[in-house]
């Protein structure tokens, strides 16, 4: 296994990490199956958070024993201080941890960052429980580039957590840009949430990129693992056959896949069409039926509301029905 340290935490990472939103579908003995076989492979980061129902729980009972042979990183959608207080004490809880060393702000838009650094905004009780030894360092992920790009401007962000596969490349500059200023990347969503089916190829394909600190897959079952393991352990260069197939799946995906860079925005009615199109994912591709309708359930402005008018149509870069796609989640959704 590769180690890498992440950016200016110092913290040895190996270059695959363990992500935890699949393992809501199994259960805690399945979880501590899997982190003693991470344990054995030297696999040593970890990613869950508040968010992904059980998962902060199973880890916790996995990881009693084991605790210290592995970086933990969670995370929280709070954005002001109180918010962010009980939701770092419960994640304590939850990993049956005294410490957690990697807590970072969840997926903010441009004005919830502004909230969270506002006077009592979510950053002042990282910072005192950073001060105080509860977490060691603070990070931030996000799906939208705008803020990525602002992230990189916050001098108490130590990393950054983006999509980043085959077909979603709109972080690819920034993650140029947050290795040069000793910002960690950690790459999620490497199999655009199980829309590209070569999971080999996939990772290969964002290991090789000397940016990314840590790849972070999402498993449930240790054959998942030990394919995920031979991928990112295969350092040799990219084949031509390799590329080739590369560019395959991004025309396969092309007119079908969103890649949640925003240029759709604003639509008329008031639908967040990334985030619409990110529910559904989960709900086709993940296995998470109810956590998928519990997520879609908390927008504003359901698919449903589409009038049909075309505008996102005309400014999507990579020319996808949207209006089609918005009416397939609606009835998906069933709203």
């Amino acid at each position: 296994m590769e180690f890498r340290e992440l950016g200016k935490t110092g913290l040895r990472i190996s270059r695959m990490g363990f992500g935890g939103i699949p393992i809501q579908r199994i259960d805690a003995e399945g979880t501590k199956t899997l982190m003693l076989r991470l344990a054995e492979e030297g696999v040593n980061y970890i990613d869950t958070a508040r968010g992904y129902t059980v998962s902060e729980s199973y880890l916790g009972y996995a990881l009693e024993g084991i605790r210290d042979r592995f970086v933990l990183a969670t995370k929280s959608m709070a954005r002001t201080a109180d918010a962010m207080e009980k939701d770092i004490a419960t994640s304590l809880a939850n990993l049956r941890t005294d410490h957690i060393d990697l807590y970072q702000v969840h997926n903010p838009s441009m004005e919830q960052l502004d909230t969270v650094v506002a006077p009592g905004g979510a950053l002042e009780a990282l910072k005192r429980a950073k001060a105080d030894g509860r977490i060691g360092h603070i990070g931030l992920t996000a799906h939208s580039a705008e803020v990525f790009k602002r992230a990189l401007t916050l001098d108490w962000v130590e990393t950054i957590m983006f999509p980043y596969n085959i077909v979603e490349q709109q972080g690819a500059d920034l993650i140029r840009e947050a290795a040069g200023k000793g910002i960690g990347f950690i790459a999620m969503k490497p199999l655009a949430g199980g829309a590209i089916e070569d999971a080999a190829l996939a990772l290969r394909y964002v290991c090789a990129n000397p940016g990314v600190t840590v790849v972070i897959p999402g498993m449930a079952e240790v054959g998942e693992l030990e394919q995920d393991l031979a991928a990112c352990a295969d350092e040799t260069p990219l084949t031509e056959d390799e590329y080739a197939r590369i560019d395959a799946v991004r025309q396969q995906l092309g007119t079908s896949f969103c890649r949640r860079c925003g240029y759709c925005a604003p639509c008329t009615v008031g639908i967040n069409i990334p985030s619409v199109f990110l529910f559904a994912g989960y709900l086709e591709r993940y296995g998470l039926e109810n956590w998928a309708r519990d997520r879609y359930a908390s927008l504003k402005v359901k698919a449903s509301a589409c009038v049909e008018c075309g505008q996102c149509e005309t400014r999507c870069p990579y020319s996808l029905p949207i209006r089609g796609m918005l009416k397939k989640a609606a009835e998906e959704f069933g709203e």
